[in-house]
């Protein structure tokens, strides 16, 4: 006991000891390195495990689709018919309904990790990931709750952080001197704190449109800045989901015919929105889509509000004081508290360190989809299709499929000769390795 006193004692003042116990530990993966627990990184882990290939999935939060279970507001639900949001090998409850809660979408991806049994590495935030192209691995060290270093050591990364990695918030001038209350929609969970308040949301996107109609609900007085032009449709027509429509008529029609349709049945039902302050771009609502990813709005009753005047339409804001907003047609109105709805962006670039596969400007993979899911080196990317959990489930397939193919090639006999002139490997390990330097 004395002996391991004294030995305690002599570490406790000899600095080469202090530096190699403050070396990061070092993980080798014989799998892949998914960086994300979000739906996308737990659809590559499901496709992956029904392969029987083992990965590790790093993630930074506590809990898996930290997006939804911490960042999004109480009344969310999914904007599509569930079918269009399922991933790979595993549908929802037939008791869910059509369009299911935050809470049960959140119920079904706990249950999909605990079916595929998914075990993310928590409260690990990858700070750099960079192949070694001496050694043909991928080295991604991480930052851990308590400020330990890790370096994992793959043959193969995913990148599923996503498209929503990021909250945007705009420099407006003046937000030091406004006073009230400014929060970006991540930090929004109900209205009910804004009650008989007056409340200015930013952004005219799927978010803030529900935002301005939760604050209704909860007797505030909401205005919404609108910035840009905005398609909205109807939820639902002629008795089906828009969105499920619309890939049905996709089928047999051009996109500008199925636009041309879809903006005429929304004209029948919802009228003129530009009558309101909701001019309609250019191009119809799916050719926007695919050509700069921006989504229409679903309604689900914000229009309503609008037309009825519980909620007001406002210009873009010149700049901020004291409790005052003053908007660039030179009005001035009075407001409690401001809410962000101006959407999220990648960090892909902060962490990353490759210049081919991912644009440093957005942090998306450069080539569109469908073809932006493989790189090289063994790098892959998910959920950056702008296509929802739709177009995450599409590449998750492709990238389980390819890291099987790779794995079985480089697994496969060599030839005899090559075996004579050298000593057999070591045998595979399935098991992660871990060790401190």
């Amino acid at each position: 006991m004395d002996c391991l006193r004294e030995l305690e004692g002599k570490h406790a003042h000899d600095p080469l000891f202090e530096k190699i116990m403050n070396k990061p530990s070092r993980v080798f993966v014989p799998g892949p390195v998914i960086v994300g627990a979000g739906p996308s990184g737990l659809a590559v882990a499901a496709c992956l495990k029904e392969k029987g290939v083992l990965s590790m999935v790093l993630e930074r939060s506590s809990c898996i689709a930290s997006l939804w279970q911490l960042k999004t507001y109480d009344r969310l639900r999914l904007h599509l018919p569930k079918q269009f949001c399922e991933l790979p090998l595993m549908g929802f409850p037939s008791e869910f309904p059509t369009y299911p809660t935050k809470q049960q979408f959140l119920h079904y991806l706990e249950s999909y990790a605990q079916k595929f049994e998914i075990g993310p590495r928590f409260n690990e935030t990858v700070s750099h990931a960079e192949y070694d192209k001496v050694n043909g691995f991928w080295r991604v060290k991480t930052v851990g709750k308590k400020l330990e270093e890790t370096e994992y050591v793959c043959r193969w990364l995913v990148v599923a952080t996503g498209e929503n990695a990021e909250a945007v918030v705009p420099e407006i001038d003046g937000m030091g001197e406004f006073g009230g209350d400014i929060k970006h929609t991540s930090y929004y969970k109900s209205g009910e704190e804004f009650t008989g308040k007056k409340v200015l949301v930013v952004g005219c996107g799927n978010s803030g449109m529900e935002v301005c109609l939760d604050l209704c609900d909860h007797s505030a007085k909401p205005s919404l800045v609108v910035r840009d032009t905005v398609h909205v449709l109807p939820r639902e027509m002629l008795g089906q989901s828009t969105f499920g429509l619309s890939m049905w008529l996709l089928k047999w029609l051009p996109v500008r015919l199925v636009d041309r349709f879809l903006l005429i049945v929304s004209r029948l039902m919802l009228g003129d929105t530009a009558r309101f302050g909701l001019e309609r771009p250019e191009l119809g609502p799916l050719e926007l889509k695919n050509l700069s990813g921006k989504t229409p709005v679903l309604d689900v009753g914000t229009l309503a509000k609008i037309k009825s005047g519980d909620i007001k339409i406002c210009p873009e804001i010149k700049k901020l004081k004291r409790h005052t907003v003053e908007f660039i047609e030179g009005k001035t109105e009075n407001f409690d508290a401001i809410i962000l709805a101006t959407g999220y962006k990648s960090n892909v670039p902060s962490w990353l360190k490759e210049g081919d596969m991912f644009s440093e400007k957005d942090g998306f993979p450069r080539r569109p989809f469908p073809n932006g899911w493989k790189g090289e080196c063994g790098l892959y990317a998910v959920g950056f299709t702008k296509r929802g959990i739709l177009g995450a489930s599409v590449d998750a397939i492709r990238i389980a499929e390819d890291i099987e193919r790779c794995r079985n090639e480089e697994a496969a006999p060599c030839d005899r000769s090559v075996l004579m002139k050298s000593p057999p490997p070591p045998p595979p390990s399935f098991s992660c390795l871990e060790f401190d330097l």
